[in-house]
């Protein structure tokens, strides 16, 4: 009989210290950083945990799985949407919101995760749909605040902020693609061909105006240099003038320095035809006189015809 009792004593003290464990471990519970848990005191919310150690009442309060406070992103898979051309085009969305209030989070929404997903889709397609291809391709700014603004408004009462939406990708048809392919490359072919014309157009332009600039500036020194031989010859003329006046030359030097100039007059391979002056004639009577120290009979033709001798 002692033994038995002794035996018996045995399981009970294992059994106390067991349950004693039990109650410790379900007691005493540490929340992590960046967690937070609601706690439920016979079947009703009593209080929200935050990270640090705890107490809690055994088989009275209940902990229910913790919550993640940090910004979380959420990838939804392609959604099929209608534009308002009627054309089918595929985005993917990108959901960053953030548990704000673990209560609401718990007991105002069964799965906030599925229900961000579903307003989503939901919103997308009404905004999308009010639009046009181009305008949904070239419209990801305001399409994307538009849906933060929808999201935000409704997933407030669910303890939930939501801080971006982006769309990922838009993906429209592939007939719908290679028909945006040929207009984009038709356009480029358009915008070089259009560069090519502005460029020969700028560069004939620049042409004329070099060749417009050359021609002024030639003509404006083959003037310059006219001014400046006319001048020169000028002051030529002018020297020699002098020189002749200070000299006080006679008839016969004039005669002379005519007649050396005449032969100039026929220089060149051009000339074909030589007109004499009519001044030859008394240039030759002055010449006569000084060579044969007579006068021109001016009553005959002869340019050295002598005196006639005189009568007794």
């Amino acid at each position: 009989m002692d033994n038995a009792g002794g035996v018996a004593l045995a399981i009970v003290l294992v059994v106390l210290i067991v349950f004693v464990i039990i109650v410790l471990v379900r007691s005493v519970r540490i929340i992590p950083q960046a967690r937070a848990g609601v706690v439920e005191r016979l079947g009703k919310y009593q209080r929200t945990l935050n990270p640090g150690l705890t107490i809690l009442i055994p088989f009275v309060d209940r902990l229910l799985p913790l919550l993640d406070l940090r910004e979380q992103v959420v990838s939804f898979p392609p959604q099929p949407v209608i534009t308002e051309d009627n054309l089918v085009v595929s985005i993917d969305t990108v959901v960053y919101f953030q548990v704000t209030d673990p209560r609401a989070a718990t007991y105002e929404i069964a799965n906030y995760i599925q229900a961000v997903e579903q307003l989503t889709t939901t919103t997308l397609r009404n905004v999308v749909g009010g639009l046009n291809l181009e305008e949904a391709l070239t419209s990801r700014d305001q399409i994307n605040g538009q849906l933060r603004g929808v999201l935000d408004e409704a997933t407030g009462r669910w303890g939930i902020r939501v801080s971006r939406v982006e769309l990922k990708a838009i993906d429209p048809p592939h007939s719908i693609q290679d028909s945006m392919e040929k207009q984009m490359r038709a356009e480029r072919d358009r915008r070089a061909a259009i560069l090519t014309a502005e460029g020969t157009k700028q560069s004939a332009i620049l042409t004329a105006e070099g060749q417009r600039q050359a021609s002024i500036l030639a003509a404006e020194g083959d003037a310059k240099a006219a001014i400046l031989r006319a001048d020169g010859e000028a002051q030529a003329i002018q020297k020699v003038f002098d020189a002749i006046h200070k000299g006080n030359p006679d008839q016969k030097l004039l005669a002379y320095q005519y007649l050396q100039t005449l032969p100039k007059l026929a220089e060149g391979s051009s000339n074909k035809l030589w007109i004499i002056p009519s001044e030859v004639g008394e240039a030759l009577k002055g010449i006569g006189n000084a060579l044969g120290g007579t006068n021109p009979d001016p009553r005959s033709g002869g340019l050295f015809d002598e005196e006639p001798a005189q009568q007794p």
